[in-house]
């Protein structure tokens, strides 16, 4: 049975993301920041009949926090066939270049970057062992530097100083892991799973949360002939996926 571990997965799209993979026959290793909720979104789940499932305390916005939880599964498995790294914060609203804060920027960064930052590299060894590794770094098709800037794209004038720049800075952050692990069998992709409605944007999304985690769990699946180092967002580009940096 492979074996996924999934950040922030106690709700909205993590957990959704965890239902699919455990229907495609997964063991899922479910973080959450909070056992209690945690553990709530394991016993849903179980109720569902998927059982392959526990909680793993995760905080990936702390080193010693995510250190645990790789003693952790560690302890459990020696080998880690798939990291979604989907954990993350928004920042809230406004967000403007002259007038956001800095201490919340960093907060921001500390869990959208730094923190799949930390969960890879304490991970990476359990992944080596797979026969075919794979990373998701859940991303937004919203900061595509290049479509931020056409004053054409439908979206142009929605935008954010702190989040937008935080998952821009994941993207760059996946092309150098991909560029790393280019003669491997990794496939590591940045993956947008759409413009989603959940209590991270107040529920303004129009797409729905399991349309969401099939599009994650679809490049957990890939093959060894699928991408790798891509920014993908199917809402986006239903054609290919592919969508500019």
């Amino acid at each position: 049975m492979k074996k996924v571990l999934i950040t922030g997965a106690n709700k909205s799209i993590g957990y959704e993301t965890a239902r699919q993979l455990l229907r495609e026959g997964y063991y899922v290793y479910l973080g959450s920041r909070d056992v209690e909720n945690g553990q709530q979104a394991v016993e849903k789940l179980k109720a569902e009949g998927l059982n392959a499932v526990e909680v793993i305390e995760l905080d990936v916005s702390s080193q010693e926090s995510v250190n645990a939880a790789r003693a952790e599964i560690g302890r459990k498995t020696e080998v880690l066939d798939a990291l979604v790294n989907n954990a993350g914060i928004n920042g809230g609203l406004p967000q403007t270049a002259l007038g956001s804060d800095i201490a919340v920027m960093n907060e921001v960064f500390n869990v959208n970057l730094y923190g799949v930052v930390r969960v890879t590299q304490a991970f990476i060894e359990l992944l080596k062992k797979a026969e075919q590794p794979r990373i998701v770094n859940v991303s937004s098709g919203g900061c595509s530097l290049t479509l931020n800037s056409d004053p054409s794209w439908k979206y142009y004038h929605h935008k954010g100083a702190i989040y937008l720049p935080s998952k821009a800075a994941l993207n760059m952050y996946t092309i150098v892991l991909a560029y790393e692990l280019r003669d491997t069998a990794f496939r590591v992709n940045a993956v947008d799973p759409g413009f989603t409605a959940t209590d991270f944007n107040q529920h303004r999304g129009t797409g729905s949360v399991e349309e969401a985690g099939t599009r994650i769990a679809k490049y957990v699946l890939v093959g060894e002939d699928g991408p790798t180092g891509k920014y993908i967002s199917e809402e986006a580009n239903p054609e290919t996926g592919y969508i500019p940096w």
